[in-house]
């Protein structure tokens, strides 16, 4: 079972700031929230955690008809539960709304901060989050089944022009204390932010399609990412689940190729294109944004462990971690270049 703090801040804004800020916050229709008593949360951790993460779930599946039709897709042939390899979230570094605004729910609730990964190019920075050392989970699929692991980014403000600084600290001044409820903002669907204007959001896309999505999607979740090593022969091989999914008419992100390869050839990766969602700026003028994807990776086994019988092969024994050059390109399932790309 998760320990956590009653006295940390997560777990405050959790439990007070729904009550504080219903009034001000549009709830998706199709959200429903748990009536589970307070008694009960405080006595299961584990429970309390994977409630908020499946309302995050729940927020992007609703948003993203491309993730849940692949999800059941992969349900449909697959005997077995589908895992998560990691999820993954979008955050502005400026004054405490960047990646410590999110990590603070992951980090209360047995997480550990792993390396740090640089795209200098994109103005990004981001650290990747490992879960804490539960039981193995033999049932229960997605949040449900074994912890995934947490990649979480951050726009480097003080790298943008002046004026793309100005919309950033205009929004983020404007949503006071929200940073301290990026996960409740996440679990609702809903800007800690007023909406923005659609030139504001115009030139921002200009300057970073990051910074832009992140104007209009707030903490939702990024993506979720389908560990596919743990699917059933023969969707258990990236190639083939690709194959699969283009086949059923999916567009994947082709930057830099459909697969993305680790240099040590270890971690494979590959993503779909964002949908779309229609979003009404302040201004009036209705347009669709980009909104999430969802990935697809591959963990090959370490060379040290090449001899292990396959049914003895766990996790552990797995490439780990993350890499600079697949993520890079990863970011590309956003942009307008792959959005407007013909399948």
């Amino acid at each position: 079972m998760i320990s956590f703090r009653l006295s940390s801040p997560i777990f405050s804004s959790l439990r007070s700031s729904y009550t504080n800020n219903r009034s001000s916050m549009s709830l998706p229709s199709t959200i429903s929230v748990s009536q589970n008593s307070p008694s009960s949360v405080i006595c299961d951790g584990d429970s309390f955690f994977r409630s908020v993460l499946s309302s995050m779930e729940q927020v992007y599946l609703n948003r993203n008809p491309t993730a849940k039709a692949i999800l059941e897709l992969a349900r449909s042939t697959d005997a077995n539960q589908i895992c998560y390899d990691h999820l993954a979230y979008r955050t502005f570094g400026v004054n405490g709304h960047g990646i410590e605004s999110m990590s603070k729910l992951f980090l209360d609730f047995g997480y550990t901060q792993r390396e740090e990964l640089r795209f200098p190019k994109k103005k990004l920075k981001a650290f990747w989050f490992s879960p804490p050392p539960t039981p193995s989970v033999s049932s229960g699929s997605g949040i449900h089944g074994p912890l995934p692991r947490v990649f979480i980014s951050e726009l480097l403000v003080d790298q943008m022009t002046k004026e793309a600084q100005d919309i950033i600290k205009k929004y983020t001044g404007l949503s006071a204390a929200g940073h301290e409820h990026s996960a409740l903002s996440s679990a609702l669907g809903c800007l800690t932010w007023p909406k923005p204007s659609h030139v504001e959001f115009q030139q921002l896309a200009r300057e970073s399609e990051y910074a832009a999505w992140t104007l209009v999607n707030g903490y939702t979740l990024n993506h979720v990412t389908i560990s596919v090593h743990r699917l059933v022969s023969p969707l258990n091989n990236i190639d083939n689940f690709n194959q699969f999914i283009q086949d059923k008419g999916f567009k994947l992100n082709s930057e830099g190729g459909v697969l993305k390869v680790s240099p040590d050839g270890l971690l494979l990766q590959s993503s779909t294109v964002a949908d779309s969602i229609p979003f009404e700026f302040s201004d009036g003028f209705r347009e669709p944004v980009p909104c999430s994807y969802i990935e697809f990776a591959q963990r090959l086994v370490l060379p040290q462990y090449k001899d292990l019988p396959q049914d003895k092969v766990e996790e552990v024994h797995r490439r780990d971690g993350f890499e600079v050059g697949n993520a890079d390109k990863i970011f590309e399932s956003t942009s307008k270049d792959q959005l407007t790309r013909r399948a």
